[in-house]
Order: structure tokens, then sequence, then C-alpha cells
């Protein structure tokens, strides 16, 4: 059935720039990190390198990036929880009351912002941010499957 679902992907046919190009290519990208990925705990402590330097303290380790590309991938793909599930999850997720608080003001500085701008405008705003942030966590994916291959001696 996975195998039927790639070749799905690889045979449709959209303009290079279509977000749902995107969306295939990193929903597909991710699929491969996750069959080639057979032992996720093997990414704990390991950094992105970036051009031949380490990461930066604080920043996620290859299996945080691991877990967060297959829960967005799950999104891509099933598409968006209802937005109050998505309120309920995150809220869940958050230890404090002070982070809700901070949430709630962001969130109503964004509206705020946005209201100010046409529908075509925050369309377009969102669109290539879409675009722009899913064509980056292809490119993570395709280095957390990576760096898994080097680590495991599976290197091509």
């Amino acid at each position: 059935m996975e195998t039927a679902a790639i070749m799905q992907v690889q045979t449709k046919h959209y303009p290079k720039n279509c977000l749902l190009t995107v969306m295939d290519r990193y929903s597909a990208v991710v699929r491969n990190m996750e069959q080639v990925v057979m032992i996720p705990s093997l990414l704990r402590d390991m950094q992105f390198n970036v051009h031949g330097h380490r990461a930066q303290d604080g920043a996620p380790d290859l299996y945080n990036y691991f877990t967060m590309l297959k829960a967005i991938r799950v999104d891509v793909d099933h598409g968006l929880l209802p937005r109050e599930e998505w309120r309920s999850k995150v809220a869940d997720g958050r230890a404090s009351e002070a982070g809700n608080e901070a949430a709630k003001t962001e969130k109503d500085e964004e509206e705020r912002i946005l209201g100010q701008l046409d529908l075509e405008a925050q369309f377009h705003l969102h669109f290539s941010s879409l675009h722009h942030i899913l064509t980056h966590l292809t490119l993570k994916a395709e280095e957390v499957t990576r760096t898994y291959q080097e680590i495991t001696g599976e290197a091509k």
C-alpha cells in the first residue's frame, strides 16, 4: 500500500512551483525518511552540521526534527484538525498559564494585522510562507535521512 502511495505521488504532474507539488514532494521525502530511519533513537543528541559548523546550543536534535517532520506530514496528508481541536491540542502542550496568555496576545496581534490586509494579500502572504516552509522542511527531512544513513553506514 505504501508503494502505491509513493507511485501515486510520483505520477502526479503539477507545475513546478505549485503548492500541491511542494506538498507531494514533502510527503514523499518524509515517507522515505520514515522508511530509512529504522531506529530513530540513533538520532538523539545528533545536530545538523550547517556548512561544516555544528548547530547552535539549544537547537533541536535530529530526533526532534524526525518526530516533528512526521507529525507535519500527517497534517499535510490528512488535513488540519478542526480549529477548536487544534487550539485544545496546543493548550494541552503548554505548561503554564503565562504561556497561554502570551499565545492569546500574539494571536490577537496577528488577527489585528491580518484584519488590515485584504483577502488576496492574506492569501499571497500565507501561500508564499507555506511554500517556503514546506520546501525548507523537505530539505531537513532529506538531511535527517542522509545523516541517519551515515550513522548506520548505509550512505550512498
